[in-house]
C-alpha cells in the first residue's frame, strides 16, 4: 500500500543501471500507472513518483484495471494543488499536513517540478517555494522540520536547489 517503495526502487536501481522493466519478472513501472494508489500516500506518492519516473523519462505504461491513468501531468497538477495558502500572499512551499510548509516535503516537490521548471504553470510555484524555503532557514543557515534542525532537511534543500540549478 505504500507506493512510495515502488518509486524509491526505481530510483534506486535506475541510478546502478538495472533495468526496472524486468526486476524477477515484474515490471516496476507498471505499479506507478494506477494514479489512485499512487496518492493514498498524500503528496508523497506523486512526488516520488514524478522523481521516479523522470531519472530515465520512462514511459508510464497503460492500466488496464487502473481508475485513473497516471500522466506526468495529473503528478504535476496533484503537487501544484497541495500547495500551502494558494492564492493568498502567504502561499508557497508544501507540507504532509497542516498550514505550514515544511522545508523537506517543499525541497522534495521543487526536486520533482524541477525538470519543468521553465513550464510557465509551474515557474509561479517553484519560485514561491524558494522564496519560501529562503524565510524558513533559521539563524545559522540550516532548517527545522517536525520542530528540530536536522542535516536530512538541509540535505534535500540543497538537492533541491542543485536540481534547479541554483547556485
Amino acid at each position: 500500500s505504500k507506493y512510495t517503495e515502488y518509486s524509491r526502487l526505481i530510483i534506486g536501481l535506475t541510478s546502478i543501471g538495472k533495468d526496472v522493466t524486468n526486476v524477477s519478472g515484474y515490471n516496476l513501472l507498471s505499479y506507478l500507472s494506477d494514479f489512485d494508489k499512487i496518492k493514498k500516500q498524500g503528496i508523497n506518492g506523486p512526488i516520488f513518483a514524478l522523481i521516479a519516473l523522470d531519472t530515465k523519462n520512462y514511459e508510464i505504461p497503460i492500466s488496464s484495471t487502473a481508475t485513473t491513468q497516471t500522466t506526468r501531468q495529473g503528478l504535476i497538477d496533484y503537487i501544484l494543488s497541495k500547495e500551502i495558502k494558494t492564492g493568498t500572499d502567504e502561499a508557497g512551499g508544501w507540507a504532509l499536513g497542516g498550514t505550514n510548509a515544511d522545508p523537506d516535503i517543499t525541497s522534495m516537490a521543487l526536486q520533482a517540478l524541477a525538470k519543468y521548471k521553465d513550464d510557465e504553470k509551474v515557474k509561479p510555484y517553484i519560485d514561491r517555494a524558494v522564496q519560501k524555503l529562503s524565510d524558513m532557514q533559521n539563524e545559522e543557515g540550516g532548517y527545522s522540520s517536525w520542530g528540530t534542525t536536522n542535516s536530512e532537511s538541509i540535505a534535500q534543500v540543497i538537492t533541491a536547489l542543485t536540481a534547479l540549478g541554483i547556485d
